[in-house]
């Protein structure tokens, strides 16, 4: 995709998250790989309801800010995941989303997978998502957390922060943390009232059939 139809993917994308809830104010971040090896980010202090697509941040494929505006202070969140994610990473979205960050919070959470079976696409688009400890925002130890999961991650939650997830295009990224932020609203509608999940013989066929990267 050349580069001025993703910056307007990016941007639109933003906006569709922003008009239906998932994320608010000047809250969230996204990125995207150029054709050159560099990168497209949303510039810091910035609502993805009017992110405007020549002001984007651009990295060069060193990695150096070459143009745009100032970017996210969570780059390094964003780098990590493009280091340790190699090809598999395309794009990068990380929101404050409601039921994902309430998710983060409640005891009986499980930090190693944080969403429950509840339907085949949390599985099939996630995987399991890894929730990791509180770090204040821009702290450069976020992007030490992630490179500590070596690649074996591509959705995670920051606790009481947000969840980021890591996919090949932006558009599979968007979809991705829909699909979290959906889980997350499902598991805390259901939460005390006992449900069915899927089985273990059903998430075994379904990582066998679609091939899932389940991670460490």
């Amino acid at each position: 995709m050349g580069e001025a139809r993703l910056r307007e993917e990016i941007c639109a994308l933003a906006r569709s998250l922003f008009e239906r809830g998932y994320t608010h104010g000047s809250t969230g971040n996204i990125s995207a790989r150029t054709e050159d090896g560099g990168l497209l980010v949303s510039p810091t202090g910035t609502s993805f309801g009017r992110l405007d697509p020549a002001r984007l941040a651009r990295f060069d494929s060193a990695g150096r800010h070459v143009d745009g505006d100032k970017p996210t202070k969570e780059m390094p969140l964003h780098t990590a995941l493009y280091d340790t994610r190699g090809g598999r990473a395309g794009a990068v979205v990380h929101l404050h989303s409601h039921h994902a960050v309430a998710l983060s919070m409640l005891p009986e959470t499980d930090w190693n997978d944080a969403l429950p079976p509840l339907t085949p696409y949390g599985i099939m688009q996630l995987g399991r998502v890894k929730v990791l400890p509180y770090l204040a925002p821009g702290d450069p130890l976020m992007g030490e957390a992630v490179r500590a999961l070596e690649g074996q991650r591509s959705a995670m939650i920051l606790a009481n922060h947000g969840p980021v997830v890591a996919a090949g295009s932006v558009e599979k990224a968007v979809y991705a943390m829909e699909e979290l932020e959906e889980t997350a609203r499902l598991a805390l509608r259901l939460r005390g009232e006992a449900p069915r999940r899927l089985t273990d013989a059903q998430v075994a066929s379904l990582i066998a059939t679609c091939n899932i990267d389940m991670g460490e």
